[in-house]
């Protein structure tokens, strides 16, 4: 059970770094800001995925907070750089 969420949550993080990478440029802040609140659920869904497992998930369960608290930064840094160009 725990390898299933900890390969799930590996497997949003990639996913979600193979899109930025592949993804045309977003002329329009709204696009990013569903993205940003994607990544916002997920944070909040591997918060109850790692309290189910106690907390207990190797190290990582926190590293892929991490990794999605760095993305939500840096999404929200995009939206509010687009806003401003407008």
């Amino acid at each position: 059970m725990k390898k299933t969420i900890a390969v799930t949550v590996l497997s949003m993080c990639l996913s979600f770094a193979a899109g930025i990478a592949l993804a045309d440029r977003v002329r329009d802040w709204h696009d990013l800001e569903a993205v940003h609140k994607h990544v916002q659920e997920a944070i909040h869904e591997l918060d109850h995925a790692r309290e189910a497992n106690h907390y207990d998930m190797a190290g990582h369960g926190a590293k892929a907070e991490e990794h999605l608290r760095a993305a939500e930064h840096e999404l929200h840094d995009a939206v509010e750089a687009i806003r401003a160009e407008r």
